[in-house]
């Protein structure tokens, strides 16, 4: 069948949006219609070259959508069925899905290639290579997609896919971070340094655990604003300020907690995360620079002498096929607000428009609306 699509060809150059060819399922695979995209920074990583995938890709790790088509052996769901996508997948029994750790399931280790096991590719186009990679083997921007059923939690028909399309990565990647792993405990005072998708719901998850005191980073009023709404106590533009408030409120120790959730994670803005921890204290590495890139370069004695824990963390820790669900329970329950964080929505054919309101602070977060007519 034909799809449209946006596909990044060259690193630097604008998304295009090009027709397909989409082969159907074959085993353990399904087709998907896509509803709806979320545009997440890690689709600009890829498309301005910070992290290195293969070419040409079709773009596109947040999605939702219906089931159309299942292949043989497909046991987790059926045709019909209203999913969440999981920009990792989950296998289920590899060493890290079986302790329970499925943010780091194997199967992930080829989401930059963007090939089915097997090393298959089910979207075919125009060009000198002919076989286009999916993003986390996925592609959410385009209309149809042939994915893995690894890829997919299915939720309740009840639930608004427009709003539930959040928490196939943004929603849990930024509440887990908090929640998992952060560890925030009852009032305690933590501090999330960068308000985008994953920082907004790093501030929801920090509060929902119980912090006492919620100080949130951002250069950009509009972010800090939006922090407030959503839970912080604080708002400042600088991890100088941040660090200062906490160490006022704790008795000159600093934050318990600091949460490093920023588009670009600079060398600069770890250090003033680290600063800002005091003893005994864990600052979370969530966002991204590129992979080559150095950006933690920490005094090693300061480290040891206050106890302090610097880790990263992929997808928030959380484990989709249980996460997932639960944080939908928490959207339809009032616990974690998602409407309220979509900044607005954008046709797949203006989805460099999307971007560059991204990448302008314009957005908390943008949705893609597949159009099917």
């Amino acid at each position: 069948m034909k799809t449209k699509a946006a596909v990044v060809y060259e690193t630097g150059k604008p998304i295009e949006i090009v027709e397909l060819d989409l082969d159907g399922p074959q085993a353990g695979e399904v087709l998907i219609r896509y509803t709806h995209a979320g545009l997440c920074h890690s689709d600009v990583h890829i498309s301005h070259g910070d992290l290195e995938a293969r070419l040409p890709m079709v773009l596109g790790h947040e999605g939702a959508g219906i089931i159309e088509e299942v292949g043989p052996g497909v046991t987790r769901v059926a045709v019909g069925d209203h999913v969440v996508c999981s920009f990792i997948p989950n296998c289920g029994v590899c060493r890290w899905c079986a302790t329970g750790q499925q943010a780091i399931c194997d199967m992930g280790a080829t989401i930059l290639e963007g090939y089915l096991p097997g090393e298959r590719f089910p979207f075919t186009g125009p060009g000198p290579i002919k076989d286009y990679g999916a993003m986390c083997m996925l592609g959410t921007f385009s209309q149809y997609a042939t994915i893995h059923q690894n890829s997919v939690v299915k939720v309740e028909n009840d639930l608004p896919l427009d709003k539930a399309v959040l928490v196939g990565c943004g929603v849990p990647t930024g509440w887990g971070s908090a929640v998992n792993a952060a560890d925030v405990q009852p009032g305690e005072t933590v501090i999330v340094s960068g308000i985008g998708g994953i920082g907004i719901n790093a501030v929801q998850g920090a509060r929902y655990a119980g912090a006492k005191n919620l100080i949130a980073i951002d250069p950009l009023e509009n972010k800090r604003e939006k922090a407030m709404e959503l839970g912080a106590t604080h708002a400042v533009a600088t991890s100088e300020e941040a660090g200062e408030l906490a160490r006022q409120m704790t008795n000159g120790n600093g934050a318990d907690k600091t949460i490093v959730t920023a588009g670009l994670v600079t060398e600069e803005i770890v250090t003033g995360a680290f600063d800002a921890t005091g003893k005994g204290g864990t600052v979370v590495l969530t966002g991204l620079n590129k992979l080559s890139t150095q950006n933690v370069n920490l005094p090693g004695s300061i480290m040891t002498l206050f106890k302090k824990t610097v880790k990263g963390s992929l997808f928030g820790d959380c484990n989709p096929t249980v996460d997932i669900p639960k944080i939908l329970g928490l959207y339809q329950s009032g616990d974690i607000k998602l409407d309220e964080i979509i900044t607005r929505t954008y046709t797949l054919e203006q989805v460099n428009e999307g971007y560059e309101d991204l990448l302008n602070g314009k957005n908390v977060r943008g949705v893609l609306v597949h159009d099917h007519s």
